[in-house]
């Protein structure tokens, strides 16, 4: 499993965003009214939101990915820490297909064909778009099924190019929306679950199709709550966007049967006042 979230490097977030700061996330950084508390920077709010994820042990996910090779979903629950279990239902080029993980040890199987069967390590490889090398980069689309939303929220944070957006209204709420971006070597460097082995060809796979850098959109809820991340990955073939929401499932426990596909989660957030929110970017 990802390691887990660095406590000593969220004291401060924590402190800041305690029950007796006062302080929002709602508020914009240079935007404080005289005698009220000081907004808090975005990147404390998007730690602390990143620890209170990892310390639910488990989520529902819904994931969507857009861009020049088509559409592709996946919905069910994933847990963490001490379990490492996944069940979710996924639909790709190849048709639709149930990923399971247990253990560390990954199978999808599609509707009518062959069990395909893989480990953290080799993820990727279950990609339909992967090569031949078991352990190559195919996008990162089956790493990040099986992979706490709160681990990448964190390497976000660490990068320290976050801003906020200010409020809006999703699933009937009023949120936080942050927006930053990374160089992708600095990215994946700040999550720390590569190797140096596996760094360098994760970094050159980006580069080869022209991406330079990753943008990500995250949506915090009350109580310190990741709803919805967005990642969008801009290069020489065009624009690919992967939208994460998460929710509570019923204690994390992966071993209820995986929802049918998302049909929401590519849906914009509104802005508070009614304007629809555009994509990453």
């Amino acid at each position: 499993m990802p390691p887990a979230l660095r406590p000593a490097a969220l004291a401060a977030a924590l402190l800041l965003l305690g029950a007796g700061t006062g302080c929002s996330v709602l508020a914009a950084p240079g935007t404080a009214v005289p005698g009220e508390p000081a907004p808090v920077p975005p990147r404390q709010v998007v730690l602390a939101a990143a620890q209170a994820l990892d310390d639910t042990g488990g989520a529902r996910i819904d994931v969507v990915r857009e861009g020049p090779d088509g559409r592709r979903t996946a919905g069910g629950t994933l847990a963490w820490g001490d379990r490492d279990e996944a069940a979710l239902t996924v639909t790709d080029e190849l048709g639709s297909g149930r990923l399971t993980l247990r253990d560390g040890a990954i199978d999808l199987a599609y509707q009518g064909g062959p069990d395909k069967h893989a480990d953290r390590a080799t993820a990727e490889s279950l990609d339909p778009k992967a090569g031949a090398d078991p352990e190559g980069y195919a996008g990162g689309w089956t790493t990040a099924l099986i992979t706490d939303p709160g681990s990448r929220a964190y390497a976000i944070a660490q990068t320290d190019r976050l801003s906020s957006l200010g409020g809006e209204q999703l699933d009937g709420m009023t949120v936080a929306h942050y927006r930053g971006s990374a160089p992708v070597a600095q990215l994946f460097g700040a999550e720390r679950q590569l190797s140096p082995q596996r760094l360098a060809p994760t970094v050159d796979w980006y580069r080869q199709r022209g991406v330079a850098e990753i943008g990500y959109d995250l949506w915090i809820g009350p109580g310190q709550r990741l709803l919805r991340l967005r990642e969008t990955v801009r290069g020489s073939a065009g624009t690919t966007v992967t939208t994460t929401d998460v929710s509570a499932s019923a204690a994390g426990d992966p071993s209820t049967a995986a929802g049918n596909a998302p049909t929401g989660a590519g849906d914009a957030p509104t802005a508070v006042g009614g304007a629809p929110t555009t994509a990453a970017g």
